[in-house]
């Protein structure tokens, strides 16, 4: 599916509609990503880019990949008896 829009003339001036497609599919998918819409593995797809890749970008833009807080994380630790 190919979406279209109207973007302004002296922002499409500044940068090549190659740049300007990349980010807004990274964008996209960041936003996707982060309101757990998507898993990371399809963010990374729509973004163009390998998980690895998809992963620093959520690191650039500090959001967390792992949806686990710090206790459910130790009792995991526990349960694999590496404490």
């Amino acid at each position: 599916m190919q979406v279209a829009i109207n973007l302004p003339g002296d922002f499409i001036e500044m940068q090549t509609a190659s740049v300007i497609e990349r980010e807004m599919r990274s964008s996209y998918a960041l936003t996707l990503f982060k309101a757990e819409r998507v898993t990371l593995s399809k963010a990374a797809e729509l973004a163009g880019v390998t998980i690895y890749e998809f992963i620093k970008l959520c690191k650039v833009n500090k959001i967390s990949i792992i949806d686990i807080d710090k206790e459910e994380l130790l009792r995991e630790i526990e349960l694999m008896g590496l404490t």
